[in-house]
């Protein structure tokens, strides 16, 4: 999910031809980045370093949670405020980096209780991700009022995060359903700055912004999968 953008006109503002090759820029990105994502996580669960990390991550999980969310908007708000394209694509390699990372323990959790549960949330993820990229593109509405409540709404998830940290109770499965809704609403948000507000410039920075929420609705749908096994 990105902050505001900046003053630099929009790309909805160009020709049909402009318009489409930025838009298909930024979605080749963001396939690309999860085609990375799941390179990287499979190297580390398949060389051991997952099974390594694991301890390290789940010994403060809650704070892992956390810290999934700061990755995921610090890395998006840095690229969209760099303005060389080798910087942009910097962030966005740390970020897909950092996410496969900060996955891989939980994957191989997954596989672990049933291989077939990485497949069901990643089928989930990829048709909900899907269908709310296809409203968005379909209505052209623009979801630009969203931000308020995912500003808030990431507010509370961390404030619910840090509160379980230090009063020591579970977030539960109602919470991953809500942080599933959440994650479902920046995709739309996201999408729609995509047709309506991003330069023209701006597609690392715009795919980085998408990749971060479809991977933050993934973590969610992997988790209820996981809670339910």
């Amino acid at each position: 999910m990105q902050d505001n953008l900046n003053s630099v006109a929009p790309v909805s503002g160009l020709d049909v031809e402009a318009r489409s090759a930025f838009i298909w820029r930024t979605y080749a990105h963001v396939v690309g980045a999860i085609l990375a994502f799941a390179g990287i996580s499979a190297y580390l669960m398949s060389s051991g370093i997952s099974a390594r990390l694991f301890p390290v991550l789940t010994a403060q999980w809650l704070l892992t949670l956390g810290a999934f969310m700061l990755v995921s908007w610090g890395a998006s708000h840095m690229a969209h405020r760099l303005e060389s394209k080798p910087a942009q694509y910097a962030g966005f390699a740390v970020l897909v980096f950092a996410e496969a990372l900060i996955f891989s323990p939980v994957l191989l959790i997954a596989y672990a209780m049933n291989p077939a549960i990485i497949e069901s949330a990643a089928g989930v993820t990829v048709l909900g991700s899907v269908g709310l990229i296809a409203v968005a593109m379909i209505t052209r509405k623009d979801f630009s009022f969203l931000r308020g409540i995912l500003v808030w709404g990431g507010i509370l998830a961390l404030v619910g995060i840090v509160s379980a940290v230090i009063f020591g109770f579970q977030l539960g499965t109602w919470f991953s359903l809500g942080m599933i809704g959440f994650a479902g609403a920046a995709v739309l948000y996201d999408t729609s700055n995509i047709l309506h507000h991003y330069p023209q410039d701006k597609y690392v920075a715009a795919a980085m912004g998408l990749f971060a929420s479809i991977a933050l609705m993934f973590w969610y749908i992997l988790q209820f999968f996981m809670s339910r096994d």
